[in-house]
């Protein structure tokens, strides 16, 4: 879909196909029939976006064989579907039984992620439609955060240098504008918009910038009317917004809060909790790498530090417009507060939304789409939320 921001910004909303297990560039042209062409009609679009998935043997068969992507890009426009950005955080087999720490590999030190993002750069350069102002890759904010010593981050910033001189190049050569986004993420080497700030100076500010992902800033509890500032303020563009919501507990201490919590702790992704500390949300964020240690692992997260109870927030991406059971609860309000910097005063701060709800294999029973059909209409009812949402902000829709 295609919103019009009253600056006279085209605003592109796409769904990320990393909810699909995909390994294969028969498999990934088979899943737009089976999925996105039915979102579009649900929607009644005549256009939508995707933001494609490419496992890294799929991005490096593409890149090696242009004809292998004007294929794809064929098969995306008979079925008016259109892609202006990649998620190229995970590598390969992200809808494998476990994911967990996998996903963060390779990281920036490797010669295999920079190989991985330059050619997804050159597969995008061909699929951008003619009118798309740009185009955006998001990737992962450098690696883990341990072991990362100070060789680590001189590795990952030669390497990020030399993706910066690639874009350019790319540009030189193909007249498109392509810009790369790292991810803040709870856990990783940059987990915050003043971590990204930091670790990024002196790198490229024209064609390197943050994905910023709204269930992640509201992890952090960070506040996107600071947060925001914070980023553009240091000169780094927002390439790419990543609208997905966390999951909230008011009181973490309470037996039915644990239960409810207990349901969404499971094995394939990695779900790190966060919690203020005693003096509150400027404080520092108590933490653990996942909701099962935070639970009832070695070291549990006390839910009242100092005897005074704080809520959680959990890495779980809540689907659009779905309010998980009382005592449970999703930071949609944070969300469309976050929306509302963005693309809602007089100048839209970033052109491409993403839907990334990844976790809908993994969602409790009782909301889980039992079948494609039922996959595709929830993926539809999580974008007509989102459109919704921004028409309320002022944005119309065009396609």
């Amino acid at each position: 879909m295609r919103l019009l921001h009253a600056d006279g910004q085209t605003v592109h909303v796409a769904y990320c196909t990393n909810v699909h297990p995909g390994e294969d560039l028969d498999t990934i042209i088979g899943q737009l029939d089976r999925f996105a062409l039915p979102v579009r009609r649900h929607l009644g679009a005549d256009l939508l976006g995707l933001g494609l998935w490419l496992s890294a043997p799929v991005a490096r068969e593409l890149a090696g064989d242009p004809r292998q992507t004007d294929r794809l890009r064929a098969a995306l426009d008979a079925r008016g579907l259109e892609v202006v950005t990649l998620n190229g955080f995970p590598y390969r087999g992200f809808q494998d039984e476990v994911v967990k720490h996998r996903v963060y590999h390779p990281d920036w030190t490797e010669p295999s992620r920079l190989a991985y993002t330059t050619d997804l750069t050159e597969v995008l350069s061909r699929l951008l439609p003619d009118d798309a102002a740009r185009g955006s890759i998001s990737t992962l904010p450098l690696g883990w955060r341990h072991p990362w010593f100070g060789d680590r981050q001189a590795l990952a910033a030669e390497q990020l240098d030399r993706l910066a001189d690639h874009l350019r190049a790319l540009r030189e050569r193909t007249g498109r504008e392509i810009r790369v986004g790292l991810e803040p993420e709870p856990g990783c080497v940059i987990e915050t918009t003043t971590d990204l700030v930091e670790r990024m100076e002196g790198r490229d500010e024209e064609v390197l910038g943050v994905c910023l992902d709204l269930c992640h800033l509201a992890v952090g509890f960070e506040d996107a009317a600071v947060a925001v500032p914070r980023l553009t303020g240091a000169g780094r563009r927002i390439v790419k917004a990543q609208v997905s919501a966390a999951l909230h507990v008011e009181h973490p201490g309470q037996q039915a809060s644990r239960s409810a919590l207990a349901a969404f702790d499971e094995d394939r992704f990695l779900h790190q909790t966060r919690s203020p500390g005693q003096q509150g949300e400027g404080g520092q964020l108590r933490a653990r790498d996942d909701l099962g240690d935070a639970l009832g692992g070695i070291r549990p997260l006390d839910p009242c530090p100092g005897g005074t109870e704080q809520p959680w927030r959990v890495h779980f991406h809540v689907p659009l417009g779905h309010a998980p059971e009382p005592p449970l609860a999703a930071t949609t309000d944070d969300l469309r507060r976050s929306l509302g910097v963005l693309v809602g005063g007089e100048t839209a701060l970033t052109d491409h939304l993403e839907v990334e709800t990844y976790t809908w294999t993994v969602v409790p029973e009782a909301v889980r789409p039992r079948d494609d059909a039922a996959l595709a209409a929830s993926i539809a009812g999580e974008l007509a939320w989102l459109r919704d949402t921004l028409i309320d902000l002022g944005l119309k829709e065009t396609a």
